[in-house]
């Protein structure tokens, strides 16, 4: 299939080298030129400007795909295609957009006929060699017609032991990516797991941070232990019931920097914490501990502690988030 993609980042350029790896062709554009010549190939035409990626894109029916940051510059790219493309045509936002926009494009965009499609994607600078996990929100004939694109960037069945009972049910899900629902759907669930996440790391960075003071000089002698993280978190990987990709990049991380003293523990939030905190007060839902863990990532801004020097480190190891410089 063809496909544009606008966005060419940390995510989107890997995007890119999956699709065409998988035969696919694409149309792309960067408002950084350097990141499309980086890309250029036999199935990848780069455009100059939106329009020209459009237009490259043929009669249609055409799907662009937009990688790019939650807010204004996504807002304003959505609203440049809406203004470009023709009934039966496909806008795909990819990025970590709040589903409540994605519901409010899509009303504006239907009398145009112009379908769109909310994707969770997940999978960060590592998606290239695993594939990401897709969070798909549209509607069904739409989502179905895109399989191809959406089963290539998928991980695949893997070697990841499969589930048993699951025989009967959907096999998407077992491939890496689900049509979640209608439009804002997909957008909602990578919500919810980027709330998740921030709970999971701040849990492994609260218990590394308790084990580290343990060789404190204010406890009894004979009960302070000088506990080597590094091999802690390697052989917690290894058959313990904590074992995730998190504890892998922590694992990583220690090796590397047994005190972590390459990370000042300043600790941003992109923005999904906070719409999982508020979607949990529409619904009178109880998140004690998602909650908490934005409320830390806030006041690492302020002072810092060894759990928020975890915390930075499996930020950059997921996704490359590299901590805001110092002021």
């Amino acid at each position: 299939m063809q496909i544009g993609v606008i966005g060419l980042g940390r995510m989107g350029g890997n995007i890119v080298r999956r699709l065409t790896r998988a035969g696919h062709s694409c149309a792309i554009f960067d408002a950084n030129p350097a990141a499309g010549a980086a890309l250029a190939g036999k199935d990848v035409t780069v455009a100059g400007s939106v329009p020209a990626l459009v237009e490259a894109l043929g009669s249609g029916p055409r799907t662009v795909w937009v990688m790019l940051p939650a807010g204004k510059i996504t807002e304003d790219t959505i609203a440049e295609l809406g203004t470009l493309m023709k009934a039966g045509d496909v806008i795909i936002d990819g990025g970590n957009t709040n589903f409540k926009d994605d519901v409010r494009r899509a009303r504006e965009l239907a009398p145009k006929g112009i379908k769109y499609i909310d994707i969770g994607t997940s999978g960060g600078v590592w998606g290239l060699a695993r594939g990401y996990c897709l969070m798909i929100g549209g509607d069904a004939e739409t989502v179905t017609r895109l399989d191809p694109i959406f089963a290539a960037l998928a991980p695949g069945l893997g070697d990841i032991e499969r589930t048993e009972g699951r025989e009967k049910l959907d096999p998407r899900a077992e491939r890496g990516y689900i049509h979640a629902g209608p439009v804002g759907a997909g957008h909602f669930v990578k919500m919810i797991h980027n709330g998740i996440e921030y709970g999971m790391m701040q849990a492994f960075a609260e218990g590394f941070d308790i084990m580290r003071h343990r060789a404190d000089d204010k406890l009894p002698a004979d009960e302070r232990y000088d506990l080597n993280l590094g091999d802690i978190a390697e052989v917690w990987r290894r058959g313990s019931v904590v074992t995730s990709w998190l504890l892998d990049l922590t694992a990583s991380a220690l090796a590397k920097d047994a005190h972590l003293e390459g990370f000042s523990g300043h600790v941003e939030d992109s923005g999904e914490g906070r719409w999982t905190i508020e979607a949990a007060i529409e619904e009178a839902v109880p998140a004690d501990v998602l909650a908490a863990s934005l409320f830390v990532r806030f006041r690492s801004r302020q002072q810092h502690t060894f759990a928020e020097k975890v915390l930075s480190a499996m930020r950059l190891g997921f996704g490359g988030h590299v901590e805001a410089p110092k002021k």
